[in-house]
């Protein structure tokens, strides 16, 4: 008992260590000064009008692309479709305050562990429902279609599949941003291995976890509750699926898709594909990686530029049983 009751005092004290060393991380992200401009671009283009319209171009050049006419944005203005589109909009994103908090947040986090990082100019659009580009960063731009993110029972999604509408949550935005983000510190694996693919997915999710330190895991890697403890409670399973099959070093590509790419679920081929969630390869891929930041002694930008078999075999991964 004397024994058991040291290794609890033991571990409480790595706990309280390390919660205040996050603690304090956080106190010194928070004091990091940020400035950014944010234009609702989408209300103002629902607000114009025909005589409107050369004002708002001038404003905004980069917005209208010269081989456009202008028929083309006044049959827009007119568009029924559209203006019912603003619409909706509006009645979701009346205010856009949480969001720009949230917003503020991240970019402070980018800031702290990438100090050349420059806060964009936020622009809200709408697409036409274009959820392939939900986000998009250009430049000095970071441009978010707002009609992506209406709530995924919301009527304009009809049509279109479960497993991507799911996402279609306002909760979601600032995850979209974080990948986009993410993707401009981590370089495309070379390798046509799976396992490069698995640390290339690891190492995005590993930097939320860094960067949104208050979110839950399910919503960094746009799961349900539901299939997060699914995920959870079948990682040493698919893991040893992996191994047995012998894919960790596999060049397929077909790898990618049946584990790494959104998708209603992903495909073991096996009875129980469809209780399962879609990109469980990259589940592992973020397991592994906290757990190579676990048992190494590194800084975050050390990882990111560490290649997938030195992290492999440096974070002698064990699934959770």
């Amino acid at each position: 008992m004397a024994m058991f009751r040291k290794i609890i005092l033991i571990l409480l004290i790595v706990l309280t260590f390390s919660c205040g060393k996050e603690s304090e991380t956080e106190k010194e992200i928070e004091k990091i000064p940020i400035n950014f401009n944010l234009i609702r671009f989408d209300q103002e283009f629902a607000n114009t009008s025909v005589e409107g319209l050369p004002e708002l171009k001038a404003e905004y050049p980069f917005l209208f692309p010269a081989q456009y006419p202008d028929s083309v944005w006044l049959e827009k203005i007119n568009d029924t479709i559209q203006q019912e589109l603003n619409t909706e909009v509006t009645k979701v994103f009346p205010d856009f305050s949480a969001e720009e908090d949230a917003l503020h947040s991240l970019f402070q986090h980018i800031k702290y562990y990438f100090p050349d990082f420059k806060s964009p100019t936020v622009i809200t659009i709408t697409s036409e429902v274009d959820y392939k580009n939900k986000v998009l960063l250009s430049n000095d731009y970071l441009f978010i279609s707002l009609d992506t993110y209406l709530g995924k029972e919301h009527p304009f999604y009809i049509g279109i599949q479960e497993f991507l509408k799911k996402n279609f949550e306002k909760n979601q935005i600032i995850q979209d941003v974080a990948a986009e983000y993410a993707k401009q510190y981590i370089s495309r694996p070379e390798s046509k291995a799976f396992l490069a693919h698995l640390i290339y997915y690891g190492k995005i999710l590993y930097l939320k976890d860094s960067w949104l330190p208050n979110t839950s895991d399910n919503e960094k890697i746009g799961y349900t509750k539901e299939e997060m403890e699914w995920v959870i409670s079948n990682e040493e399973q698919i893991w040893r699926y992996f191994v047995e099959r012998e894919l960790i070093f596999d060049s397929d590509s077909q790898l990618q898709t049946r584990f790494l790419f959104p998708a209603p679920f992903s495909k073991f081929n096996l009875e129980l594909d469809n209780e399962s969630p879609a990109m469980v390869g990259q589940y592992i891929g973020w397991q592994i990686i906290r757990q190579y930041m676990e048992k190494n002694e590194v800084s975050l930008r050390e990882m990111l530029d560490t290649d997938s078999e030195t992290i492999f075999n440096k974070a002698n991964y064990k699934p959770k049983k």
